[in-house]
């Protein structure tokens, strides 16, 4: 099954970052936000990916194109230009790497790539948000829904500490816990090929024109995910994310 990353956005809440890289590039412990998503896909069987390219796409392009010298050893003769590999921790991915246009949407993107998905079920998500996402469950919820499409239902990262009061005692102080009410868009997407139907053109968004209609439709399943999910839109959440990873212990790192 393919894995649609959308890589193409400008990030411009994260301007200190994005305006040297695309977004999906900023670096998380030294590994690219791209990486880490396509480590939570492959660590569970799903290492076909298409990554939709738009700003600054070269230097994804150029990232993965290194990627195999960069993380394997060999001794390289310079006399003729031969190079004989001592050892390589690679990764077995097969990665289409697609331009899919400077200004194009959301949804005009995952069009772009129709050409590749054929006539597959096939899964999207953005290219800067981490969870420890079940992605066999989100997979199993999406058949059993027989819906066109799946989405998976976050609860969204309070920004402040949580207290509960009892009178003038702070019975329940918790540090920035996941909010405890509502339901939010955390990507990690299961689609139907019929949903590139609701796509229109360049211009049509993912979240609008596109799952807006299908919810009216009742072609829109839920898969609710109670654990860790964070967006990278700010500053903020790329410093929360660094001391994650710091820690020894992200909780977004399921794979071995």
């Amino acid at each position: 099954m393919k894995v649609i990353i959308l890589a193409g956005g400008k990030g411009t809440r994260l301007a200190e970052e994005t305006a040297y890289r695309p977004k999906p590039m900023v670096e998380i412990g030294g590994k690219p936000m791209l990486w880490h998503i396509m480590k939570i896909y492959a660590g569970q069987g799903y290492d076909d990916f298409l990554i939709a390219c738009g700003y600054k796409g070269e230097l994804i392009k150029e990232y993965f194109t290194n990627y195999y010298t960069h993380s394997c050893d060999f001794i390289l003769n310079l006399r003729d230009g031969s190079r004989q590999i001592v050892s390589t921790n690679g990764e077995d991915w097969c990665i289409g790497l697609i331009d899919t246009g400077l200004e194009t949407m959301t949804g005009g993107r995952i069009r772009r790539l129709a050409r590749f998905i054929g006539n597959e079920t096939f899964m999207v998500t953005y290219g800067d948000g981490l969870g420890n996402i079940d992605i066999n469950a989100l997979v199993a919820r999406h058949k059993a829904g027989g819906k066109l499409a799946t989405v998976t239902a976050v609860r969204p990262p309070a920004r402040f500490g949580s207290l509960v009061l009892e009178g003038d005692r702070v019975a329940v102080f918790s540090e920035k816990p996941q909010t405890g009410e509502g339901w939010i868009n955390g990507g990690f997407f299961v689609f139907e090929p019929e949903v590139l139907n609701y796509i229109a053109d360049d211009g049509a968004t993912l979240e609008r024109e596109t799952l807006e209609q299908l919810a009216r439709e009742g072609e829109l399943a839920a898969y609710r995910h109670d654990g860790f999910w964070q967006p990278m839109d700010t500053l903020r959440d790329k410093q929360l994310l660094e001391s994650l990873w710091a820690g020894g212990n992200p909780p977004w790192r399921i794979w071995q």
